[in-house]
């Protein structure tokens, strides 16, 4: 079973807002056994609209439309729906009493622009929407259906979960697609494709694709089979992945199922102090702060995060930090020596149990022969050792950033576990 999306919509095209409309339906559609293999974002323009319908129905089973079901004269699919299917808009009582429930119960009052939301193609199968005031819509023309949906996630979420995939189910006896993936850091896609060949060959005798999702340091091994029997697919990737371990396990920080939310490296730290009842504190310098950013996203992370410093100048560092001026005359700040000194100096400055710090180049200028842009150390310490280890990124200042705290944070991750694979 194959599906297409499609996002119509002008305010996508010019990059206005994002996409995750088509993302989380391919995950859902996934889950239920039905491969997307296509997805496009169309203007608010009948005959771009009515073309991209056309090239949908010669490749899909299942045409997912969100966007353009609105009131206003901008929103134009359901008129286009009806051209398509050689219809015509007919008022649903159903929808309109639906359209009149949702502004009375708002104490507002209901608009004739609002009543026309109840005007839906003759001949549809209305997908009536208690969370907002536009239906969608189930057609069928060639063994394609064309399912019309709201562009507001939160109305076009829960008529998939609530209406159109139960459906979906009930008519069709559909497969199971199994997803698993390896996460990976400290490792490129290129280097760890060369590490794991002999592995990789051998998957599609077990009907196991691999797919490589790399992104800055950090890459993504997606293992996924497909069958009838759950339980057999897991099965069979599992074991698998129990030989890819021994291979790549200095690389591996986690796992991912699919549908779930990737663990990031912050939440797998954090969880881990947790555990353990230990606490962190920062020294960020050329990813200026970054770092403790992503560790403030989490929820109730205070128990176990103390806080952060971000030294850039090198005054500060000795003022905050208390970075001799030795070090910094004769080493500089990019230096072993240097964030040894921030690592065990803003653990004692914040009563932690773990100091982590970071100096760099992140570019793209300042860089010399000696210490080029994309330079960088990062110190790990606790009230027994402290561990420094340099690295080189590139001269991509964003991309540096990224690289270094994905590397710094599975750098303290294995200094926490005592991990005996920590590596530059």
């Amino acid at each position: 079973m194959k599906a297409e999306i499609l996002t119509i919509g002008d305010e996508i095209l010019i990059g206005q807002i994002t996409n995750t409309n088509s993302v989380w339906i391919a995950q859902q559609l996934n889950q239920i056994g039905i491969k997307v293999v296509h997805m496009a974002s169309v203007a608010d323009d009948k005959e771009e609209i009515i073309a991209a319908f056309n090239q949908a129905k010669t490749r899909a089973d299942y045409v997912f439309i969100t966007g353009g079901l609105g009131p206003t004269k901008d929103d134009i699919t359901k008129k286009t729906f009806a051209e398509f299917f050689n219809t015509e808009l007919v008022m649903d009582e159903e929808v309109l009493n639906d359209v009149s429930s949702f502004f009375l119960k708002r104490d507002k009052i209901v608009s004739e622009i609002n009543k026309n939301q109840a005007l839906v193609p003759s001949g549809c199968t209305v997908i009536r929407n208690p969370n907002g005031t536009a239906p969608g819509m189930w057609f069928k023309k060639d063994n394609t259906v064309f399912i019309s949906m709201p562009g507001v996630p939160y109305e076009m979420k829960a008529m998939i979960t609530d209406c159109i995939l139960p459906k979906i189910k009930k008519e069709n006896n559909l497969p199971v697609i199994y997803h698993k993936t390896v996460l990976t850091q400290g490792i490129g896609e290129s280097a760890l494709a060369e590490m794991i060949e002999d592995w990789e060959n051998n998957l599609s005798l077990k009907n196991i694709k691999l797919a490589y999702l790399p992104q800055p340091g950090i890459v993504r091994l997606r293992l996924s089979s497909s069958g009838n029997d759950a339980n057999e697919l897991a099965s069979r990737v599992e074991a698998e992945i129990e030989k890819l371990v021994p291979i790549i396990k200095k690389f591996i920080y986690g796992y991912e199922l699919y549908g779930e939310e990737t663990p990031k490296l912050e939440s797998i730290i954090a969880d881990i102090l947790t555990k353990k009842n230990k606490s962190l504190a920062l020294a960020e310098s050329c990813t200026g702060g970054f770092i403790a950013s992503l560790f403030t996203a989490l929820p109730g992370v205070s128990a176990v995060f103390r806080g952060a410093l971000v030294p850039y100048h090198n005054d500060l560092k000795k003022e905050l930090l208390n970075v001799a001026d030795e070090i910094l005359v004769n080493n500089g700040a990019v230096s072993r020596a240097c964030v040894e000194a921030m690592a065990k100096n803003v653990r004692l400055k914040f009563n932690s149990d773990y100091g982590l710090a970071i100096s760099g180049i992140a570019g793209p200028s300042g860089g010399t022969p000696e210490k080029p842009v994309g330079l960088v150390w990062i110190a790990v310490a606790d009230k027994e050792k402290c561990l420094a280890l340099k690295f080189m990124f590139g001269d991509n200042r964003q991309r540096n950033i990224l690289m270094t705290s994905h590397t710094a944070l599975n750098l303290l991750r294995k200094f926490i576990l005592k991990e005996e694979t920590i590596v530059s």
